[in-house]
């Protein structure tokens, strides 16, 4: 895919969330167009997000389930940036008019300490360079219609990535058997949908080790001071304005946040 058709469809697909408007995915445009185009588009819209004023704060993962990866007919997981103002509060209201057909997911997210690069890092390496360990809930937002795109799609959109919110509970990694730990999602008292911390990769710093060796095959590296989202415990739940939706980790905490017009 040439530069210049990179650069046009990173500005629609940029102006299609800041619009609140649905597109049709890219891949009927462009058939032929790869992983590695979805990956270039994708860095494209972060120059534009930059060039704005806004800043990363840290990226999430995903498709770290096996079954997803299976369904994707993909071999490992898939990366996006979340920006300062993609960050709720613990608690806060989010107006679902700012966007277009939101879910949310429970994820077990980690603060880093420390700069982390290179290949193969094993669990225990990923957890020494960890500050805490917080509940998460993912607010993902296709800008495709009908939520409807296959993998090369899903990376030119900056892999869904909308808004997210972080519990106010920091836990210090040590003692934690993350892969163990119940995870609840419920939307008004209900409980919509649970999981374990295992659904990620065997354990969420395998999800991190994943990461790592993707940005290092681009000169990149995970940062001290960002969050990482490890990936989706639960399944993408839709919601409306009214719905109170809690999530709770076993041995963690929880995060909350309401939905408002």
């Amino acid at each position: 895919m040439e530069q210049l058709e990179i650069k046009r469809l990173a500005k629609r697909m940029n102006n299609a969330e800041e619009i609140k408007r649905d597109v049709t995915r890219i891949t009927l445009e462009y058939p032929q167009m790869t992983v590695d185009d979805g990956y270039k588009i994708q860095r494209e819209i972060i120059k534009i997000k930059m060039h704005k004023g806004h800043h990363i704060v840290g990226v999430k993962m995903g498709f770290t389930s096996e079954a997803k990866m299976v369904q994707m007919k993909i071999d490992k997981p898939i990366y996006g940036y979340l920006f300062d103002y993609m960050r709720i509060e613990n608690g806060a209201s989010l107006s679902i008019n700012e966007l277009i057909h939101p879910r949310v997911e429970s994820e077990i997210a980690f603060i880093m300490k420390k700069d982390l690069e290179g290949d193969s890092l094993s669990i225990e390496e990923i957890m020494d360079a960890v500050d805490y360990v917080v509940p998460v809930m993912e607010i993902v937002d296709s800008r495709y219609e009908n939520f409807n795109f296959n993998l090369p799609d899903v990376l030119a959109d900056n892999s869904s990535s909308s808004r997210f919110v972080v519990g106010n509970h920091f836990k210090k990694p040590e003692g934690l058997h993350l892969e163990r730990l119940k995870v609840f999602l419920s939307i008004n008292d209900d409980i919509v949908d649970q999981g374990v911390g295992a659904a990620v990769l065997g354990h969420p710093a395998n999800s991190v080790s994943m990461l790592a060796n993707m940005l290092s095959k681009i000169g990149g590296r995970i940062l001290a001071g960002q969050i990482i989202l490890t990936g989706g415990i639960t399944k993408a739940i839709p919601f409306k304005s009214g719905d109170t939706i809690k999530t709770e980790i076993e041995g963690i905490g929880s995060a909350a946040f309401n939905v408002v017009d």
